[in-house]
């Protein structure tokens, strides 16, 4: 059992170096800026040259950033341990003992059972975090051997005291039938692990006569396999040895790849003679040697002459057991000839109590050239911030905020709401002034104490409040706020003070060194005075507020726009006042003048504008826009091209109201169209009264010299029926005169809301004798609830004029057929009445259709009245007519009723 188990403990054992060697080989990955080198490539290599590992990671500060493989892994990533309680104090336990250990086993964030072996990572003396690997619990106890044990008499068990209930946990199944007594165990410290190796229960149910026959035959069967185990050992022996050739082969292998693929130069040093024994590739780089070329130095002949003498004395001292190791920088000359900067720590490799021919020493190379050279520059660069500090034309403050940002933190101020922490200084201003008082000045410069005409910068840390103006604590509250949201930089405008008393205007600037963006322990503080430019500003701001209370007393849009796009730049406020939309409205559209346009005026407007741009020639005109309430109005627009350097840049103009007056421009052409349709149908007035009147007085004059003459009363009778006849056709010429007059002059017609259908109906009735005797077709479309708004009389004398004209016209070789419709377009009402009638030849009596006693047939019932009373009547509602006809087709009247 004993020989078993050990067994079983060397194979665990042997799995547990290699992760250690992995381990550390994936340590070496990782640079100088805490990042590791080719970490999947290297995880590949170490996964495929150890089989009992699952995963390897690496875990800086306690947090896993690095898995490989990933796949299969994501849910561990970003674990922290030190927030996990299950892993915390095995975690910690490792960083103690500052050496590896193997956690578990645990219940894995990826899932399964694992153990997690964790070697604390130190960089620069300093804890990065942990190179770790990952070893499922099945792999580990296959590699063991646990499967080669006989079953049939041993039963294996593995146990750990939990660390958190400090009680023995058992990873196995536990079985029944097991001696308590009849076990032995081991103990592997690496993972405060306990292997047990247990007999399992015999049954002794025999005879006590049986006994001694049974004893002797065990005895017989143990001394049979004690010569079987003697014959074999050379054998097992031999066996054995093959197996620790095997393993050690591939020790040796491992360790060539981690020495070969080291991210930092490792060699072997012979401690005598100084001579190389073996160096790695990384090693051979830095020094621009091959390896054999390198075999052939020592390392005296490749240090820089001035380091020989301090490392020859470390060497000695460590040679004589002095010190175990040491730890030099020290510079190196390469094959070119280039020197280079690197710290290296060397240890022996032969124990204190060993004597050896040949004592070899291990050197650790790291390349800091870089550092050293950003060591160099930093100090250049520190050296030029201090000159510029000093000489800075700005007044320059370098201060120290750490003792207000943990004073903030004292009072729970850190990361609260801005406006929760603002309404605490307002409302506690004992501990604003306690946050000024805590502001460490480090240094400033001579501009700063020429601004505040303090002669030294002890007198001003001496007497800081003496600086503070009635507005710098109420403005030193913003940057409270600021460090309270860990904002590193800042700027507003303030007041401080100067010794003399005299209030000085600044602006405020502040930043955090790099560096120190957290602690706050360095900050540069710019003190800008800007009092000549506050100054200007308050004029120029007077200067402007005048101009715009200029510009909003002007009783039009003052404007400004783009010369190239229209687009507005500026619109005074009386845009308000005139259109409604407010200048902001206007400004935030690029295309609002575009747009508000009126769709009428739209085109031939822009068109006009480009063209007298591209002219550049001011302009002024005339153009309608819609007003934020739906009103139209008309504005007349002067525009000057504004220049700069002999090149235009800018529009410029005015926008005045000009409404009322194009109203009264309206009205005045309206006035005068009636008027002149006035004086029109006056001259057409006189020249039938002159026309007309004056036939018939001729006729009556002649008449009356001829009754005058005439010798017999015969003679006289006749001219005296020709004079009544003469007579009665003046009386009815007077009658039509009249009835004229009378629509003219009738202005204020009575207007009532009539069906348009029955109306029609009525004057068929009228006309139902000549309907029915000329067999008259009469097609109604007119709807049967149509009103329309209209004087009684005129609209049945209208309907009588045309209707009576379509039976009296129409044409002889067919019957007549009169349709009357109702017509809507374009917001327009008409009546529609059309004929097949004889038709008027348009082209030869168009200017007379509507004239007064014009006909156009042979019948002598004709005497042009109607249809010019029906022409007045329609425009004495203010409706017009028209006509369309064609000989021997027909005739159509179209009415538009208003």
């Amino acid at each position: 059992m004993q020989s078993t188990l050990e067994n079983l403990h060397q194979n665990i054992d042997q799995c547990l170096k290699s992760c250690y060697a992995t381990t550390l080989t994936l340590a070496l990955t990782i640079n100088d800026d805490g990042t590791p080198d080719n970490f999947d490539s290297i995880g590949s290599q170490l996964l495929a040259s150890n089989n009992c590992i699952s995963a390897v990671q690496l875990v800086p500060n306690g947090v896993v950033k690095y898995i490989y493989p990933l796949q299969g892994n994501e849910s561990a990533l970003n674990l922290n341990l030190f927030s996990t309680p299950s892993v915390k104090s095995e975690a910690l336990k490792s960083i103690a003992n500052k050496k590896m250990y193997f956690a578990g086993p645990l219940v894995l964030k990826q899932g399964g059972i694992g153990i997690v072996g964790r070697l604390p990572v130190y960089k620069k003396n300093k804890f990065w975090g942990f190179s770790a690997v990952v070893i499922k619990l099945g792999d580990l106890l296959k590699i063991s051997g646990i499967n080669s044990i006989d079953t049939s008499k041993y039963y294996f068990q593995f146990s750990k005291i939990n660390p958190n209930t400090q009680n023995e946990e058992f990873f196995l199944p536990r079985k029944e039938g097991i001696y308590d007594k009849e076990k032995i165990s081991i103990q592997i410290p690496d993972g405060n692990w306990k292997l047990y190796l247990l007999s399992k229960k015999q049954n002794n149910h025999y005879s006590v006569l049986f006994l001694p026959s049974i004893l002797g035959f065990l005895l017989a069967l143990l001394l049979g396999s004690f010569v079987t185990i003697l014959l074999n050992r050379p054998k097992q022996l031999q066996k054995l040895l093959d197996i620790q050739q095997k393993k050690l082969l591939n020790s040796e292998l491992k360790f060539k790849t981690i020495f070969d693929q080291a991210p930092i130069g490792i060699a072997l040093v012979d401690n005598d003679t100084g001579a190389f024994l073996e160096i790695n590739n990384k090693f051979c780089r830095i020094l621009e040697y091959s390896e054999n070329e390198i075999k052939t130095k020592n390392y005296q002949s490749i240090t820089h002459p001035h380091d020989l003498i301090i490392n020859e004395e470390n060497e000695k001292a460590l040679n004589e057991g002095q010190i175990k190791d040491y730890n030099l920088k020290k510079r190196y000359i390469t094959k070119s000839g280039k020197k280079i900067w690197a710290n290296i720590i060397v240890s022996s490799l032969s124990k204190a109590n060993e004597k050896s021919d040949k004592n070899t020493n291990i050197a650790i190379v790291e390349d800091i050239t870089l550092q050293k050279q950003i060591l160099e520059d930093l100090k250049k660069s520190e050296k030029q911030f201090k000159n510029l500090f000093k000489n800075s034309p700005i007044p320059l403050w370098e201060v120290d905020l750490s003792f207000i940002k943990s004073y903030l933190k004292d009072r729970n101020l850190l990361d609260k709401d801005p406006v929760v922490v603002e309404k605490y200084f307002l409302e506690h201003y004992d501990a604003v002034l306690t946050c000024f008082n805590l502001v460490k000045i480090i240094a400033v410069n001579n501009e700063c104490l020429k601004l505040l005409k303090i002669k030294t910068k002890q007198e001003l840390v001496g007497n800081l409040e003496q600086v503070l103006d009635t507005e710098t604590l109420n403005d030193f509250i913003k940057q409270l706020v600021a460090i309270t949201q860990n904002n590193n930089r800042l700027t507003y405008d303030s007041k401080i003070k100067s010794s003399d008393g005299k209030t000085i205007d600044i602006h405020f600037r502040w930043n955090a060194l790099q560096g120190y963006e957290k602690t706050l322990e360095r900050m540069i503080i710019s003190t800008e005075d800007i009092t000549f430019r506050k100054t200007n500003e308050k004029t120029i701001l007077k200067s402007q507020q005048k101009v715009q209370s200029i510009i909003n007393t002007i009783d039009g849009i003052v404007w400004e726009c783009d010369i190239q796009t229209f687009a507005f730049t500026f619109v005074s406020k009386k845009v308000e006042q005139i259109l409604g939309y407010t200048s902001e409205e206007w400004l935030s559209n690029p295309n609002f003048w575009k747009d508000h346009i009126h769709p009428e005026d739209r085109e031939w407007v822009t068109e006009y504008c480009v063209a007298k741009k591209n002219e550049h020639i001011n302009h002024d005109l005339e153009y309608r826009m819609i007003c934020k309430n739906g009103a139209i109005i008309w504005l007349r627009d002067m525009v000057n091209i504004v220049y700069e350097n002999s090149k235009a840049i800018s529009l410029q103009g005015i926008m005045i109201d000009i409404t009322k007056s194009k109203n009264i421009e309206d009205d005045l052409n309206n006035s005068f169209i009636l008027v002149s349709k006035q004086n029109e149908r006056l001259l057409n007035f006189s020249y039938i009264i002159s026309h007309n009147l004056r036939s018939h007085t001729s006729n009556i004059a002649s008449i009356v010299t001829l009754l005058q003459e005439a010798e017999t009363e015969q003679e006289k009778q006749q001219m005296m029926e020709l004079l009544v006849s003469v007579s009665s056709l003046l009386n009815e010429t007077m009658l039509h005169l009249n009835e004229v007059i009378n629509i003219r002059t009738n202005i204020d017609l009575a207007t009532e809301a009539l069906n348009l259908k029955e109306y029609i109906d009525n004057v068929m009735k009228v006309f139902s004798k000549q309907i029915i005797s000329k067999e008259v077709t009469i097609l109604n479309h007119i709807p049967e609830d149509l009103t329309i708004n209209y004087n009684p009389a005129y609209l049945e004398s209208i309907l009588y004029n045309i209707i009576s004209n379509a039976i009296r016209y129409s044409h002889s070789e067919r019957k007549i057929i009169i349709s009357i419709k109702w017509i809507t377009k374009k917001n327009k009402k008409i009546i529609e009445i059309s004929d097949n009638g004889m038709g008027i030849d348009l082209v030869k009596y168009a200017n007379k259709i509507f004239g007064m006693y014009k006909t156009f047939s042979n019948d002598p019932t004709s005497k042009g009245v109607g249809l010019f009373i029906t022409k007045n009547q329609i425009e004495a509602m203010g409706g017009t007519i028209t006509v369309e006809s064609e000989p021997n087709v027909g005739t159509t009247f179209k009415i538009e009723i208003v």
